[in-house]
């Protein structure tokens, strides 16, 4: 193949970042601006870095501080329209205009507040005074317009939605009436009790996210994610569709240190991505493959996207329990997805890298295995039991020691020292910059939160989800009792229902709202569904989790996809049909676990027995989905094999012994077919 790939440099890949990734649109602004969000910034890392490892404050201090520094920044960060963040329209001070610099400061203001009048909260709270509904109401316009700017209309739009069903309770139509709220009590619930800003989601993000995002920077600043692609070029490099390989080894890989799939999609798609259409795969095929791959980064322990701290809060359960619960359905993401390059590449009868074009494994390891070192503590620690805020002190402290090692080696000890004090300052305000559009993301979805508690909508919602799929399994049960046994009962048939409609809704919400929040929303509206059906609670959180990350590969606002088409150069809407396609391990394996909760290892149903056969008939049922896609497994398919292998797909991932065997069978007669084709023409021409 002789198309030409397209070479971006730094520059290009930020401004991709920033296209499709709202959060990493910063304006322009003046000198004496940047120096003072950057000293801001700088030391709102130093707060977080030593309480982690010295102690924190009271809660609602701790939360009050952070929010209201990262809303200051934000607006000085970002400008109220995206095309306009390299210029300045209307009067200004120092480059920023009046009115954002009003916002930072009301919005600061009104943080502090909370915090400040704390030990007069038991007397406010249920009787709010006029000057409390008023800086309540100054914050919860501040957080919308700040998540607007910085991620978006959807999270925004979603909350004011919320907050107006409170508010007019009394007008709604059927199970979804309630006497209402007046907005003196919606400000009372949301500003001043724990139940709605300043609750747990802002709580996990100036606690722990804050935290694991400066170790992620610092992580790739002593060279850790350029060691993990190396090392993945250097393991599969060589293969058939040697580049692809590399492109879900080394996201996996980076997925251990950064929860971003946009960010994880330009950082190792800007060297995966002109590789793979190199040696001969489909521009849209390369860019879906980095998407679903940088997307599986979200699910890899041990940050998971900043999702695995909530469920610490959520749940109640070590957070090393969580981790392990996460191990099995990483695995089956990031095999789906590689099992389907493998197919994809033997199909078009592509080669892997030649051996010059190569690394060496030793080498990369002899010369960056310092750099391993604190991802290495990290886990240790998090294993062992230590809080993930301690972890992440001695981890990011491993870093700021690495880096220290590695820039005197390069530069002697006096240059090494300033060139490691000026690149700590440069990680500790790249740090708490990303943070930014979270934190405010994180409080606003407290305002949703606070109306699922004000309101009780989440359980009638879960009333009514459950109800609509009893009456859809009811009516398909009758049709299948023209069967002579009864292959699905009511109870199973109704579960399956209320998953699929689930699955839906948090695909729906995750368009264009980050996983945290999605999470977070879901939590409140759609767990519940699950826990009406008597799903244990940590398998409905990773289900509803899980969904909702599917949202960065599924169109039409697949942002991941998107960027890694505007780095190859081709169609975003059929790359993110691709990797859509390719994220099927992710959508399949969510289902599995449901049924079989012996997947996710921790769980109170878990038995060895039970774990075989639900991690047999995925892995099986993955590759048998994975070949009838790509229309190859040994060779080129028959038409009648390619119906029947998403048969024995379905059968075998159904956690039931019967069923795998019958579609354990059915994959067996098809690759023995395959096997003596293969045998009798060895040299089979690739399909096309």
């Amino acid at each position: 193949m002789t198309e030409t790939t397209r070479q971006l440099s730094d520059a290009d890949l930020r401004a991709l970042e920033e296209e499709y990734d709202p959060e990493a649109r910063f304006r322009t602004v003046t000198r004496p601006v940047a120096v003072m969000s950057g000293v801001v910034l700088f030391l709102l890392s130093v707060y977080h870095f030593y309480t982690a490892g010295f102690g924190i404050p009271r809660a609602t201090t701790h939360r009050g501080l952070h929010m209201g520094v990262s809303l200051l920044i934000v607006y000085l960060s970002f400008s109220a329209r995206s095309r306009t963040r390299h210029k300045t329209d209307g009067f200004a001070i120092l480059g920023v205009p009046v009115m954002d610099w009003v916002l930072a400061i009301g919005g600061a203001v009104s943080a502090f507040y909370v915090p400040w009048i704390y030990d007069q909260l038991a007397f406010r709270v249920g009787n709010p005074m006029t000057i409390d509904i008023v800086m309540g109401t100054v914050l919860l316009l501040a957080l919308l317009e700040a998540v607007r700017r910085s991620m978006g209309w959807p999270l925004p739009v979603i909350a004011l939605a919320f907050i107006a069903y409170a508010y007019f309770g009394r007008s709604m139509p059927g199970i979804l009436v309630h006497p209402g709220a007046d907005w003196a009590n919606i400000v009372n619930h949301l500003y001043l009790t724990s139940q709605g800003i300043y609750g747990t989601a802002l709580g996990v993000i100036a606690t722990y996210v804050f935290h694991f995002v400066l170790f992620g920077v610092m992580a790739q600043k002593i060279g850790l994610g350029q060691l993990f692609i190396d090392l993945a070029t250097a393991l599969a490099g060589r293969f058939a569709g040697g580049p692809a390989k590399v492109s879900v080894i080394s996201s996996a890989m980076l997925g251990t240190i950064s929860g971003s799939s946009i960010a994880n999609t330009v950082t190792t798609g800007a060297l995966t991505i002109p590789a793979m259409i190199r040696i001969g795969f489909k521009r849209h095929f390369a860019a879906a493959v980095e998407a679903a791959s940088s997307t599986g980064g979200q699910i890899t322990p041990p940050v998971m996207g900043a999702v695995a701290f909530l469920m610490v809060e959520y749940l109640g359960i070590p957070l090393r329990t969580i981790l392990i619960a996460a191990i099995v359905p990483a695995f089956m993401h990031f095999f789906g997805v590689l099992v389907q390059v493998h197919l994809e590449a033997k199909r078009l009868g592509i080669r892997g890298l030649r051996q010059e074009e190569l690394p060496k494994a030793a080498k990369v390891l002899r010369e960056g295995w310092l750099s391993v070192f604190p991802l290495v503590l990290l886990v240790w620690m998090l294993m062992s039991g230590r809080t993930p805020f301690l972890s992440a002190f001695w981890a990011i402290t491993a870093c700021m020691v690495v880096y220290l090692i590695q820039r005197v080696m390069a530069a002697g000890v006096i240059k090494g020292v300033k060139e490691t004090a000026a690149g700590i300052y440069e990680g500790f305000v790249a740090g708490g910059r990303q943070s930014l559009a979270v934190t405010a993301a994180a409080a606003l979805v407290g305002v949703v939160i606070g109306i699922v508690t004000l309101t009780g909508v989440g359980f009638k919602i879960a009333f009514m989800v459950t109800s609509m799929a009893q009456n859809w399994a009811t009516s398909l049960h009758g049709l299948l009792t023209v069967l002579p046994f009864e292959f699905f009962s009511i109870q199973t048939l109704t579960l399956l229902f209320t998953l699929l409609m689930t699955a839906v809704v948090c695909v729906l919400m995750g368009c264009g709202v980050p996983t945290t929040a999605n999470y977070i929303i879901m939590v409140a509206v759609a767990a519940p569904v699950l826990g009406m059906m008597n799903v244990e609670p940590l398998v409905a959180h990773f289900f509803v989790f899980y969904f909702g990350v599917l949202a960065d590969v599924t169109p039409p606002v697949a942002l991941a996809a998107y960027a890694g088409a505007g780095i190859a150069g081709a169609n975003g809407f059929k790359a993110g049909n691709t990797a859509f396609r390719l994220s099927m391990g992710k959508a399949l394996v969510p289902f599995v676990f449901v049924f079989s909760p012996s997947l996710l290892l921790v769980t109170q149903a878990f038995t060895l027995p039970d774990f075989l056969l639900a991690f047999a008939g995925a892995v099986l049922g993955i590759v048998a989905l994975s070949a009838a896609i790509t229309n190859w497994l040994l060779g080129p398919l028959l038409r009648v094999e390619r119906l029947l292998l998403p048969i024995a797909a379905l059968l075998m991932i159904a956690p039931e012994i019967i069923s795998t065997v019958i579609g354990a069978t059915i994959l067996g007669v098809v690759v023995l077919r395959q096997y003596i084709a293969r045998r009798s023409d060895p040299s089979p021409e690739p399909a096309t």
